[in-house]
């Protein structure tokens, strides 16, 4: 569990991959449309997707040619009761993480 707390919290630690998952919230998205507001490279943007899907925040698929990517909120859940443990958290609403991580980056 320690290694899967690891890779969500290290790729947590990214403003654009938290962006990214922010963006996933709302609905899948193709790779193309997920780096379209960035201003950074289509290849940056994939290392960015590969780290939160080790991390198991986000999963990938093929549908024909396009690669799509779909948010997996089970990660977050596992980040959420490993905090719970320190006492001083009470059950991490997920709406309320959302819209504070809408807030900070905005």
């Amino acid at each position: 569990m320690d290694k899967d707390l690891n890779l969500i919290f290290q790729a947590l630690g990214d403003g654009t991959r938290r962006e990214i998952l922010m963006m996933l919230l709302e609905d899948d998205m193709a790779v193309t449309d997920v780096a379209e507001p960035f201003e950074i490279s289509l290849a940056a943007i994939s290392k960015h997707l590969i780290i939160l899907s080790k991390a198991g925040l986000i999963k990938q698929e093929k549908r024909g040619r396009v690669k799509w990517c779909q948010l997996d909120p089970n990660a977050m859940k596992v980040a959420s009761i490993w905090m719970e443990g320190f006492g001083q958290f009470e059950n991490v609403d997920l709406d309320a993480l959302e819209l504070f991580l809408k807030k900070e980056l905005s």
